[in-house]
């Protein structure tokens, strides 16, 4: 009895180690993200509509990357060698935003940290997919976006205490280097060498959509119209600023952000591995639809702002694992690294008009028709979803 038991407490190596990369990652990370439209709107003079435009470069700029190296994966490139290397370039890119002194080097070395993310994602999705049974694979995608958040509960509370202390708002982003180095290292020392994998003859790019399976096909089109109806976490900041909340409360609100994101990935992985991938992804997606309308609503107060915020972050979380799970399950064998690079390059490549046009709405015509039509948008990402899966269940 206890050696059946054993298999649901414990995690392959592998998931352990990139779970702990991830969580100094984003402590890294998340030290510069919170301040970063601050930043930029107070500190450089940028508007609402470059923020997007920084965000959305960022993300959609690594997009391409990202099929790019998990096609590399699948024909015999050392995922290790490609995990490493992307989150080399991201902690040394990072760091220097402290240094720039116009919003166009923010949107180059956002640029580059997102090329190290393109970089990295495909491969380390594999690997986690790889050394993972089906009946534990949500929990471990979970257990890793769990880390992965709860790194960026550690990097909020860190800017904290460093402005707290007085240091300006730059030197905060250089010092981010520390948990990026510590990064590097456990990658090079503690990540297992990659398994050795059977090269396959086929084109670099003879990966077919038809053959993919139709809830894989359905998640990645639906993920798609979510990334278009995208609402960066950077405008819930400037949301919060502009009800009334102080800057200094800004690290925390997003440090209690990424706490609630690490208490309901993990879970959101389980239940998906006992209740199933869609039942998750449809609760998950519907409750960021209501949160969405709610963020429209002008009369709010201080309360109300953290319970909105906290809720829209663990809107976002609880379907984490079981997307990536859904790929894990249903991707052919021999490509699930380029399908994970599918997944991420069709959603990132749709997160730059996405975030535009957001901020061009917000702009233009104000932050509750922007809030509203993001809404309206993950409604009908939610009917395709809904369409396709339930039209394959006739079939």
């Amino acid at each position: 009895m206890r050696k059946l038991f054993l298999p649901k407490l414990f995690l392959p190596r592998t998931v352990i180690i990139l779970g702990l990369v991830s969580f100094l990652n984003d402590a890294a990370s998340e030290m510069i993200t919170p301040l970063l439209p601050i930043f930029l709107t107070a500190t450089l003079g940028a508007g609402p509509a470059l923020v997007g435009l920084v965000e959305g470069f960022a993300e959609a700029s690594a997009s391409l990357l990202k099929f790019i190296s998990g096609r590399l994966a699948d024909r015999g490139w050392n995922p290790k060698g490609l995990v490493l290397g992307g989150y080399s370039l991201s902690n040394t890119a990072r760091p220097l935003i402290g240094l720039a002194f116009g919003w166009s080097a923010v949107l180059l070395l956002r640029f580059l940290d997102r090329v190290g993310k393109g970089l990295r994602t495909s491969p380390r999705d594999a690997l986690i997919s790889a050394s993972t049974d089906s009946h534990i694979r949500g929990r471990a995608f979970g257990f890793h976006r769990a880390l992965d958040h709860g790194g960026a509960v550690l990097g909020p509370l860190l800017a904290f205490a460093l402005l707290g202390s007085g240091i300006e708002l730059s030197h905060v982003f250089l010092l981010s280097i520390v948990p990026g180095i510590l990064v590097i290292l456990l990658l090079w020392f503690g990540l297992p060498p990659s398994p050795k994998t059977t090269i396959t003859q086929q084109p670099m790019m003879a990966f077919g959509w038809s053959g993919l399976d139709t809830r894989l096909r359905a998640l990645i089109l639906a993920t798609a119209g979510l990334a278009l109806a995208t609402t960066p976490e950077v405008f819930l900041v400037l949301w919060a600023q502009a009800r009334g909340l102080e800057i200094v409360w800004i690290p925390l609100l997003w440090a209690a952000a990424s706490a609630v994101k690490m208490l309901v990935a993990l879970p959101g992985g389980h239940l998906s591995d006992r209740y199933g991938r869609l039942p998750i992804l449809l609760v998950g997606w519907g409750a960021r639809i209501l949160v969405l309308i709610a963020l429209g609503i002008t009369a709010t107060s201080e309360f109300t702002i953290w319970v909105l915020f906290l809720a829209y972050a663990a809107s976002l979380a609880f379907t984490e694992g079981a997307e990536r799970a859904l790929i894990g399950d249903y991707a052919p064998a021999g490509e699930k690294a380029t399908a994970f690079g599918v997944y991420h390059m069709t959603s990132g490549l749709l997160a730059l008009p996405g975030a535009v046009l957001f901020g061009a709405l917000w702009q233009w015509f104000g932050e509750t028709v922007a809030f509203h039509t993001a809404a309206g948008l993950t409604v009908l990402s939610v009917l395709v979803l809904l369409l396709i899966a339930t039209g394959q269940r006739k079939r």
